[in-house]
């Protein structure tokens, strides 16, 4: 199990690049929800038949996944005809098979070997259409559409945002010959097209996104010591930190002008709080015990982080401004790892319970705390974009993988790496479009 307050140095050597990952998450759906709503998503049909080439990515396929893996929907996977226009549709047809939204449509060729992807969503009962999507994409951007659709279907369907035109970053470790090697990866939310920003002889840890989704900060030991790294997707990156003692935990304000991150450079660990293009420091905390982990609040006003002031690893609550520490957990003897979700009411943590470190989640209104996992060693939770799930490391037959619940429970999913080990996921914002 990671200390919540880590201290390793390793020798090590790395180097940036950007070409795709060989490791790819495959995810699998443990446990389903009868409260889905019964949706069909229909092939898109091709209409350039002699006129150009067929679509490498199939749409239909992405959003049918999408929408499982959301834990809202259920995806019908026997049809009774494939209509793909709206005058093609028997709405009688489509009750019977107790279906509440149907999606259809069609891709088309256009100039310069980009596609019109044209996608309607119908209300079966109403007889209605709700929405049209329509855009014109290349083929490498095939996927990052389908997404997107599944995104404006999810809000249409559930009045809240979507979750899928996102990223999760997360650490690799694989054995090879001369030692282990470690890699910060990028991939799309479902785990397709992995890319490696960082390979490195040492550790890394602590990804975290910024909020416009385009740089991480994160902490590598690549110099025999910790150091706290900004680094944008196409691979230039910079140090923010590099003190004596601990360096660790960054995360990004909501304006993404500063990080909150742990140092010990005056002899004991406090959290500070540093501006990225200024690099000047502030530190927050003033307190004869550890401090670290810290995550903002949305609005800005203030952190939550871990502290053993209390005796053990709790919770505690800070104006960014200064000022006294709220503590805000009670229930345990250890929580810690804290991570807020977007709209600010809830809290995510490592609680330990019975010996076994478990993702649980306070609710800031009623401090009602409620554990939503079963292993014994999960860890890093992260709050998808829209706050519906928590994804997070854990243990499965021994092997490091990547988990995800919703945040009442009730869904739950795994990422396997198909070799290697996987740990510490962080879930990006929304792509803006």
């Amino acid at each position: 199990m990671k200390r919540w307050i880590r201290a390793v140095s390793l020798m090590a050597v790395a180097w940036v690049i950007s070409s795709p990952g060989q490791a790819e998450l495959t995810i699998r759906i443990t446990q389903g929800t009868e409260a889905a709503l019964p949706i069909v998503v229909l092939p898109l049909a091709w209409t350039g038949q002699g006129q150009g080439t067929p679509p490498p990515e199939d749409v239909a396929a992405i959003i049918r996944s999408d929408l499982a893996r959301s834990g809202r929907f259920r995806p019908l996977i026997e049809w009774p005809e494939t209509p793909s226009t709206v005058d093609q549709v028997r709405y009688p047809v489509w009750r019977a098979t107790g279906a509440d939204s149907l999606v259809l449509g069609q891709v088309r060729p256009a100039a310069g070997g980009q596609y019109e992807v044209d996608v309607q969503l119908l209300d079966v009962f109403q007889g209605t259409r709700l929405e049209r999507y329509t855009n014109l994409v290349g083929a490498d951007e095939l996927r990052d559409v389908a997404h997107y659709y599944s995104d404006l279907i999810y809000q249409r369907l559930t009045g809240e945002p979507g979750l899928f035109d996102s990223q999760i970053a997360y650490i690799t470790q694989q054995q090879e010959a001369d030692g282990p090697r470690y890699a910060l990866m990028v991939a799309d939310s479902d785990g397709e097209r992995p890319k490696r920003a960082l390979r490195s002889y040492a550790p890394i840890m602590s990804p975290a996104w910024s909020p416009d989704g385009n740089r991480l900060a994160y902490v590598t030991f690549e110099a025999d010591r910790a150091e706290v790294y900004v680094q944008d997707l196409a691979g230039q990156r910079q140090v923010i930190s590099s003190f004596p003692g601990i360096n660790g935990a960054p995360v990004w304000s909501p304006d993404g002008r500063r990080l909150a991150l742990t140092l010990s450079k005056d002899g004991n660990p406090e959290i500070y709080l540093v501006d990225v293009s200024t690099r000047q420091l502030r530190r927050l905390t003033q307190n004869s015990a550890i401090d670290t982990e810290p995550a903002w609040l949305p609005d800005g006003s203030g952190l939550v982080f871990t502290s053993d002031r209390g005796g053990s690893p709790q919770l505690y609550q800070m104006p960014v401004r200064g000022g006294v520490a709220e503590r805000l957990t009670f229930d345990g003897e250890y929580n810690a790892g804290a991570t807020v979700s977007p709209d600010g009411r809830k809290i995510a943590m490592v609680h330990r319970t019975n010996g076994d470190y478990r993702i649980a989640v306070l609710d800031r209104d009623t401090r009602l705390l409620t554990v939503l996992t079963r292993g014994r060693l999960d860890e890093s939770p992260s709050f998808a974009p829209n706050g519906s799930m928590i994804l997070y490391a854990a243990k499965s037959g021994g092997v490091d993988v990547l988990e995800a619940v919703s945040v009442d429970g009730g869904f739950r999913q795994q990422l396997q790496l198909d070799q290697g080990q996987v740990r510490e996921p962080a879930w990006s914002p929304l792509r803006k479009r």
